[in-house]
């Protein structure tokens, strides 16, 4: 029996629909497979990877700037654009909505925040 399985068997300890929690999971594994996908190749100019275990927060940018130094900032605004992108799709709202959150937040903390605990209450 796994973790997430009441005792009775009926379905998720959290009471969601086993067909839904399942959905979830292959659509997180789906994702997760494109991720690697993504990052298996060695054209790859900029990567900007976030990560979340058990509350944690660990992130990681690099590029490669021998070719284009002038280019160096665009590529990490490009890639913070679709960033922005994506998470305002996933939670429904306007990419500005997202962008101003993000700013805002930027704004209260020093350093990128290794917890969910460190973020600052709104």
């Amino acid at each position: 029996m796994s973790d997430d399985t009441p005792a009775d068997g009926d379905g998720p300890a959290d009471g969601a629909p086993r067909e839904e929690t399942d959905a979830a999971g292959d659509d997180f594994e789906t994702e997760l497979a494109a991720a690697r996908d993504l990052l298996d190749g060695e054209d790859i100019d900029a990567v900007h990877v976030g990560v979340v275990r058990d509350g944690e927060v660990d992130t990681t940018f690099a590029q490669r700037t021998e070719d284009d130094p002038e280019g160096a900032g665009l590529r990490a605004l490009a890639l913070l654009a679709a960033h922005v992108r994506l998470v305002a799709g996933e939670a429904g709202v306007e990419p500005s909505t997202v962008a101003g959150d993000a700013a805002t937040l930027a704004g209260q903390v020093e350093q990128i925040p290794a917890s969910t605990d460190q973020l600052p209450d709104e």
